[in-house]
């Protein structure tokens, strides 16, 4: 294998095209810590660097006999850099699926808390149905549908301080069946 130090890289190129592994191995004694170090630069980790490093050694091997290669140095980095932009995509696919998951897990609790608000304005919808007709349309047009007493006053021709009085009335009996329900759930 030391027969291999003095041997220039276009015929190392050459002879690990054929599939000698010693000018393989000469090749990567050469190169892995100038490639590491152009890694380390790019992607600030030692081991995503290591990984990287040893993908491209890897790739270089695994395709040794279909590379047309001028020169050994600025091909071995421009395969590195290929592999750093390969590396950097895949994290930055991983992040955006983990976002995605995150976004989609997120929701559960929504429907969760919808489903809870859904049943709750049934109960409170069920428990006004019992109320006086205008105290009922009061209460449902001034909560359920946040319009203003104004507006409910000219609708249902009532007077203001009418219409005070049956939302009164009906917040009341909404609470106290409210906290009969809970009680009960409990």
């Amino acid at each position: 294998m030391n027969h291999f130090r003095t041997v220039p890289d276009d015929e190392l190129t050459a002879l690990v095209k054929e599939g000698e592994e010693g000018a393989f191995d000469e090749i990567y004694n050469r190169y892995w810590d100038k490639l590491y170090f152009a890694a380390h630069r790019m992607v600030k980790s030692a081991a995503v660097a290591e990984e990287i490093t040893q993908d491209t050694f890897m790739l270089f091997w695994m395709k040794r006999q279909t590379l047309e290669i001028q020169s050994l140095k600025p091909y071995l980095a421009t395969m590195l850099r290929y592999e750093v932009y390969r590396y950097l995509a895949k994290s930055k696919q991983a992040h955006e699926m983990e976002q995605s998951i995150r976004h989609e897990a997120t929701p559960s609790v929504s429907i969760d808390q919808e489903i809870e608000n859904r049943l709750l304005l049934e109960i409170i919808t069920n428990l006004t149905n019992r109320l006086p007709e205008k105290c009922r349309l009061v209460f449902q047009y001034n909560k359920l549908q946040d319009r203003s007493l104004p507006d409910i006053c000219e609708e249902l021709n009532i007077s203001p301080k009418t219409a005070e009085a049956h939302l009164t009335k009906a917040l009341k009996i909404v609470r106290a069946s409210l906290s009969n329900v809970v009680a009960l759930l409990l």
